[in-house]
């Protein structure tokens, strides 16, 4: 086994603390069975939604929508640890790293999601902070501490969360200061423990809340560092690879100056830095293995502000309240990346990138007589700037000075602004019967800069040396002033749309309910800032007449229930929908000269029908039972783009699977309590789910095998009140996942030169980066 002897150390000091706590207080004694609640009870209780944004938090089982909500005892259960380890908890979710640059969503809610790196493509399933939504995918998929909840929506969410929602949305809602004194620290261990692999991760974590003035206000302070020395091992030189150091400090004050007023104020600072994406060349190793070997390790940093305040104010009027909160998020990140994949310098890219938001949302919530009335402004503005290198093994030109640099630059520059404003009523005709009228109006506005990535003079977009006016120097060099190529392009656009939602609600019991509703949502327009090929994007520039691409509208049919037994401990939930996407917008991977030509379409008009189920079972005092599975048919209704490459626009393109579609994702799992008396009690958990093989990319040549993901984790919660030790494991069947399979223009010894959908052995390289397999772990945890 590769755990190292850090663990002994983390041990020992989780330990101490937890022997110092219990000197400190000669009250503390062992809980007695009548003490202790049951892990099966902790999970059984109310989970609480927000997402409906109404003056009260509700129960799950209470909204009309399709929701799979997780409060902290039940994070704490399943071991999460980061918002993608869910991805095998919901049907029909999946909530992916892209791979290529760390910490990029992926994320994709029934069929709806995005496959692509670029940071100037908007994402389809929104991400939404302690209220604040996340602008761009980078640095979303990070380590998780310190969650009070994560409300894991599915569908359009278009009227209350807005524009980027069309797949559904994730809600993360971190702790709040307490108004008593607590405190946690944990410490864990875990690697993998098959020959040939890398080493272990490391993370100590911990927080500490508490009143600062008795009645007034609270403060919580917290922190965590995660060391990890690198799950695989690459074969170009033996060393681990996947290396990461990542720091995270966090403090909240609440101040109630009055029973009607609140003000919470949470701060986060994010230092990261670690190895670029471990990616496995299909031409080269089979992909049924962790195999791989690059001559770049590569490199991920990022640094990230993020912060909140939100302002609750009782009134009288309708007995409402109301909320405004106020977000900011500054981003900067730098990456390198073997993205050929090989032991060979054949395409390696660099990147900077750079990110300020401001966001505010104020609103209304009260209730008038039968109705339940939520209303609401929105503003949102970002700047993203992003440079782009590339190394590719293009001969240095004859006519090229050897003083002169040589190197592919560019990327883009953009100025975002977005505002809203939306009302919702719930109007209950009885006491049973519940309708649902609402829409927003959003405007939306972009203005980019966009360089083409070109052999060019060394420039950098983000340090504004990069210029998309006039012509490339450095071409025009080569050539003798022979060739003009621009450098880029300037440009803007607008948007602007009403979000309708209509829906019912019947109460058929105070235990059974059933809901039906149509909704609209959109995903944003924008331009390219990864444009390679300059004839091919001014050909679609004259069939469009536009410089970017246009928005993708999906229209949503929903029906569904949810019912519990009176006690709670059966529940089942399950619903039917069907989505028509308009003007799909898809990012077309194809190999080519400059390593991957990425060009970012609006390629077709689809169908997406799916069902889902999920619910738990109690057996007994002591036997948890869950259960999820999802079926999904997805198929292109017309498609307006050559998405196989054969040159021709027509059936075969038809026939085409659905990038990042699953036709089924299934799973199960088993929580059991054993309450040992005065030795404390033992809690294990087991899950397992089921995802089928999906398409990456538009061609269906690139593509994701299936996955059975085996989880399972087992916690002593000791005599010593609070303090628990665990043992888990991860992906225990040591299943190969990748964060994506794109196509390369260099071949390796198993390529075959035939492209065809679901190719077993690939056409040319591929760049897939690999997700981690196998590993377990140790953890301990003290709660006081």
């Amino acid at each position: 086994m590769h755990l190292k002897h850090s663990l002994f150390a983390t041990a020992s000091a989780v330990l101490l603390i937890a022997a110092n706590a219990q000197a400190q207080d000669a009250q503390t004694a062992p809980e007695t069975e009548a003490d202790r609640q049951s892990a099966i009870d902790r999970v059984l209780g109310t989970v609480t939604v927000t997402a409906t944004k109404k003056k009260d938090v509700e129960n799950v089982q209470d909204v009309p929508v399709a929701v799979t909500a997780f409060n902290s005892d039940t994070l704490d259960a399943l071991n999460v640890t980061t918002l993608e380890s869910l991805s095998y908890s919901s049907p029909n979710v999946s909530l992916d790293d892209v791979g290529t640059s760390r910490g990029t969503a992926n994320f994709a809610i029934r069929g709806l999601g995005v496959n692509s790196s670029i940071p100037s493509i908007d994402p389809a399933v929104g991400v939404f902070i302690d209220g604040v939504y996340i602008g761009v995918n980078t640095g979303v998929v990070v380590d998780l501490f310190d969650v009070d909840s994560i409300e894991i929506l599915r569908g359009p969410q278009g009227l209350l969360f807005g524009r980027n929602t069309t797949g559904g949305a994730v809600v993360l809602n971190s702790g709040n200061p307490t108004d008593e004194f607590t405190f946690k620290v944990g410490a864990k261990v875990d690697g993998p423990v098959d020959e040939d692999r890398g080493g272990a991760s490391a993370t100590v974590q911990g927080y500490v809340s508490g009143p600062l003035i008795e009645g007034l206000l609270n403060g919580k302070i917290g922190a965590s560092y995660t060391s990890d020395a690198g799950y695989f091992e690459n074969q170009f030189n033996g060393d681990n690879h996947g290396e990461l150091q990542i720091a995270t400090y966090r403090g909240a004050l609440e101040f109630t100056p009055t029973e009607r007023l609140s003000v919470l104020g949470k701060l986060e600072y994010t230092d990261s830095r670690g190895d670029g994406p471990s990616g496995q060349n299909r031409s080269y190793f089979d992909r049924e293995t962790f195999d791989f070997s690059i001559n770049e390790p590569g490199l991920a940093e990022a640094e990230t502000i993020f912060g909140s305040i939100r302002t609750d104010y009782d009134v009288d009027f309708g007995n409402g309240r109301i909320t405004n909160i106020f977000g900011y998020r500054d981003l900067d990140s730098g990456t390198v990346g073997d993205i050929d994949a090989t032991p060979f310098t054949l395409f390696h890219s660099g990147s900077e990138f750079t990110q300020e938001q401001f966001s505010n949302e104020l609103r209304y919530a009260g209730t008038f007589g039968k109705a339940d009335v939520t209303t609401g402004l929105y503003y949102f503005e970002q700047e993203i700037a992003y440079t782009e290198t590339r190394n590719l093994p293009t001969t240095r030109p004859a006519t090229l000075p050897a003083s002169i640099p040589w190197g592919f630059y560019g990327g883009g520059r953009q100025d975002h602004t977005v505002w809203g404003a939306f009302a919702n009523v719930d109007y209950s005709f009885t006491d049973k019967l519940v309708a649902t009228f609402g829409l927003r109006y959003s405007n939306e506005e972009k203005d980019a800069d966009v360089i083409y990535i070109r052999p060019r003079n060394e420039c950098s977009v983000v340090s504004g040396t990069c210029s998309p006016d006039g012509t490339n120097a450095l071409i025009s060099l080569i050539t003798g002033g022979a060739a003009q190529e621009p450098n880029g392009f300037s440009d803007g656009n607008e948007w602007s749309n009403w979000t309708p939602k209509l829906g019912l609600q019947y109460f058929w019991t105070d235990n059974l309910q059933t809901y039906a509703h149509y909704t609209k949502g959109f995903r944003s327009g924008g331009y390219n800032f990864r444009i390679t090929d300059i004839p091919i994007f001014y050909q679609f520039v004259a069939e469009t007449g536009e410089f970017g691409f246009d928005e993708e509208e999906v229209d949503a049919f929903e029906v569904g229930f949810k019912t519990s037994s009176e006690d709670g401990r059966v529940q089942v939930n399950g619903a039917l929908f069907h989505t028509a996407i308009q003007n799909m917008q898809r990012e077309v991977n194809t190999a080519g000269a400059s390593g991957v030509v990425q060009n970012i379409i609006n390629t077709a008009d689809a169908s997406i029908t799916g069902v889902e189920v999920d619910g738990r079972v109690a057996i007994g005092e002591s036997w948890l039972a869950t259960f999820n599975v999802g079926m999904i048919d997805a198929s292109y209704d017309d498609v307006f783009f050559d998405l196989d490459a054969d040159g021709v626009v027509g059936s075969s393109d038809l026939a085409l699977d659905l990038p990042r579609v699953p036709q089924a994702t299934w799973g199960v799992g088993l929580i059991k309590d054993v309450d040992l008396g005065d030795g404390g009690a033992l809690v294990g958990q087991v899950n397992y789910q089921f995802r089928d093989r999906i398409a990456y990319t538009d061609s269906n040549f690139g593509w994701i095998q299936s996955a059975n993901m085996l989880d399972a984790n087992l916690t002593w919660e000791t005599p010593v009140d609070g303090l628990a030790a665990s043992i888990y494991g991860k992906n225990l069947l040591d299943e190969v996942q990748a964060g994506n399979d794109t196509q390369l223009p260099f071949p390796g010894p198993l390529s075959t030169g035939n492209n065809y959908p679901y190719m077993g052995l690939p056409a040319g390289g591929t760049f897939s980066p690999l997700k981690k397999g196998r590993l377990v772990g140790l953890e301990l945890t003290y709660e006081y």
